[in-house]
């Protein structure tokens, strides 16, 4: 570093009466930059050392450039900015192809206009390039601009460690209220639990009133006596069926009231048979397209198969549950105990299985032989009553023709 020089020789150049010979820039940057006179370069790299007073022969150098203001003192951000910029003698237009920002954001800037400017992340990029375009501390223009704007939609917090210390600083009297608190609640239960605690105390009783004991009371007969049971109430009130007297004489010729046609209608009556009833799920077709039931008494496996070895049904049946076969259907019942299935033919009970392997066409076939049985047996009977009644009518009509005649 190259300073002052004393001036011994009283020499009249550079002497400014003081007796200091104050070197020039161009000679302190020459010896600085190891004695290359030929290339100052004072304003793109060097500051002056007394900025509030520059020597003219400073400021008349070709590169000499006026040191940039400082945008804290600036009374707002736009006046810092437009100062700037008219001091580098630049414009709007340049600033804007330089920065690459419009230049109605720059001029709102310079403005303080600041509602024109963009969303807030836009404004502060485009303040930092305005900033670092014109030489300015970019930081210090954003903070700037953030205390001259600030964000309305972002709540104001308390400052970062108070509400830290302020909870360190309570945490041994919030404990201890905590503490008090628990033990208080501790000790009020504990103290109802003893209060209600009694030592076991011998009955005040001493013997049993006389009027406790059965036949004690006057009046009253030491044995009891139940009466004869009544008889149940009747379940129901409906009327009993009426039947016209005379009238089933009329039409079929026979007397209900006579002991032998009763013995010969019964004689005559098949045997009824039990009927099915499910007690469980029923699979397999529909009541009216089956005339053959399967229905397991107890719990076993039923398998149908087709003809052609395809599985139709297949499941294990618990006691209750039924298969209904579907009319006219060629497959094989395999069932793994035959005694465990009950078989209904057109709703009536037909024995149990015969074997393990039973042809569901057979069952189908003795459940068709029973229905035309049954049908032949009613047409017969229907038959006979109405021969009966023919009779009976023609022998009625006889007998008024005569009595007429003999009158």
């Amino acid at each position: 570093m190259v300073y002052p020089q004393e001036d011994h020789d009283g020499s009249p150049g550079g002497d400014r009466g003081d007796g200091i010979n104050v070197v020039s820039l161009a000679s302190w940057s020459s010896t600085v930059r190891g004695g290359d006179a030929g290339a100052p370069n004072v304003g793109s790299g060097f500051m002056p050392l007394d900025t509030g007073n520059v020597p003219d022969e400073f400021r008349a150098h070709p590169d000499w450039k006026d040191p940039v203001p400082s945008i804290a003192d600036a009374a707002t951000l736009g006046e810092g900015l437009r100062r700037t910029r008219i001091a580098s003698g630049q414009s709007l237009i340049e600033l804007s192809v330089e920065t690459r920002v419009h230049a109605r954001y720059l001029k709102a800037l310079e403005e303080g206009a600041f509602s024109d400017l963009p969303s807030r992340v836009f404004a502060i990029g485009y303040v930092r390039a305005y900033a670092g375009a014109l030489g300015l501390d970019e930081q210090l223009a954003v903070e700037r601009f953030k205390r001259e704007s600030p964000d309305a939609t972002v709540p104001l917090q308390a400052p970062v460690g108070v509400a830290h210390e302020d909870m360190r600083r309570n945490s041994p009297r919030i404990i201890a209220a905590v503490a008090v608190l628990a033990v208080a609640v501790v000790g009020w239960n504990v103290f109802q639990r003893v209060s209600l605690m009694r030592a076991p105390a011998p009955s005040d009783i001493a013997s049993v009133p006389e009027s406790w004991s059965l036949g004690q009371v006057p009046g009253q007969e030491g044995v009891v006596s139940i009466g004869a049971p009544r008889p149940a109430p009747p379940d129901q009130t409906t009327p009993a069926l009426y039947i016209t007297p005379g009238l089933e004489t009329q039409l079929t010729g026979l007397d209900p009231a006579d002991p032998a046609t009763i013995a010969a209608a019964a004689a005559s009556a098949p045997p009824v048979q039990a009927a099915f009833n499910p007690r469980g799920a029923i699979y397999g077709a529909s009541a009216t397209a089956s005339q053959v039931v399967l229905q397991a008494r107890k719990a076993g496996a039923l398998v149908v198969r087709m003809a052609d070895g395809r599985v139709l049904f297949a499941r294990q049946l618990a006691a209750g549950e039924a298969w209904r076969a579907p009319a006219g259907l060629v497959a094989t019942v395999d069932v793994s105990d035959p005694t465990a299935f009950d078989v209904y033919l057109n709703g009536e009970h037909g024995g149990a299985l015969t074997g393990v392997l039973t042809p569901l066409s057979q069952l189908n076939t003795r459940a068709q032989a029973l229905a035309r049985a049954a049908a032949a047996q009613v047409a017969v009977q229907t038959q006979q009553t109405l021969n009966t009644a023919s009779t009976a009518a023609n022998t009625a009509a006889a007998g008024a023709a005569n009595g007429r005649v003999g009158l």
